[in-house]
């Protein structure tokens, strides 16, 4: 039985040519999430385009004004774009949470993480430590500090933009060094040269919740603005926000579920 059979025959009398539809979604999901829109680019004929990003990234962007269909971020992200009237929050759920992850390059020692106090010496005697500036970086400074060792490990802490930039610095690293990083990235990075030593212990553990929502245009009284904003509406009028809503509602049926998590989105 195809998978949207049901949303097909409800959307089908609306439904006369196929969309293309633009996501712009947060990179820890990616592993699930491109395989889903795969599918549902395949059973419905509608293109889907992804445009993956961290937190801070997804902010600026939509900030400077950026068009999507589809937004897929952590709550921070997305109740700022609910506060400005950015996302129809009828539309908004929880697609997955997402926790973190130790990594070495392959070949080195394992660190012991299996208790808290085991895993704050592990990571006092790593050579460095790496992990990005998005929502697991911004957790494990918090973290760290909170531990009590935020101030031993500033002068071998390396912070870059991205767990993909993360992970490819442990990859090519040299020294004993302890890498952070979504789970779901790790996996996909670990047959170029890592090692998935496992999850933070879990009373530490942080799991990101990433939400999706369907993105409107914002109505505004600047008429050149007003003028913009109503091209972009009638752009995203059916079947284009038809198609969208219909790509939400895959996100939420129970073998899209599956789909994510086997890729590690809880």
């Amino acid at each position: 039985m195809r998978i949207l059979a049901t949303l097909l025959l409800c959307a089908a009398a609306g439904m006369t040519s196929a969309a293309d539809l633009k996501v712009l979604s947060a990179g820890a999901v990616e592993p699930g999430l491109a395989k889903l829109a795969e599918q549902f680019t395949r059973e419905t004929r509608n293109k889907v385009k992804i445009l993956y990003a961290t937190a801070p990234q997804l902010d600026r962007r939509l900030a400077g004004g950026e068009l999507a269909d589809v937004l897929i971020a952590p709550h921070g992200v997305m109740n700022e774009q609910l506060r400005r009237d950015r996302v129809d929050p009828e539309t908004q759920f929880v697609i997955g949470r997402v926790g973190v992850g130790v990594v070495v390059r392959l070949g080195m020692p394992e660190p012991d993480i299996g208790s808290l106090e085991r895993f704050k010496q592990s990571v006092l005697s790593a050579d460095s430590i790496v992990y990005n500036q998005a929502s697991t970086g911004l957790y494990l400074e918090k973290l760290f500090d909170l531990l009590g060792i935020g101030e031993q490990l500033k002068p071998r802490t390396t912070r870059l933009a991205t767990g993909e930039e993360v992970l490819q610095h442990v990859i090519n690293g040299g020294g004993y060094e302890i890498g952070f990083a979504a789970s779901t990235l790790i996996r996909q990075f670990e047959p170029r040269g890592l090692k998935y030593v496992g999850p933070l212990p879990q009373q530490i553990q942080h799991r990101t919740a990433y939400v999706a929502g369907l993105l409107v245009v914002k109505e505004t009284k600047n008429a050149k603005d007003a003028k913009d904003a109503k091209d972009a509406k009638d752009a995203k009028d059916s079947p284009t926000e038809a198609a969208a809503k219909d790509f939400l509602k895959y996100l939420g049926t129970p073998a899209a579920k599956a789909v994510l998590t086997a890729a590690g989105i809880e």
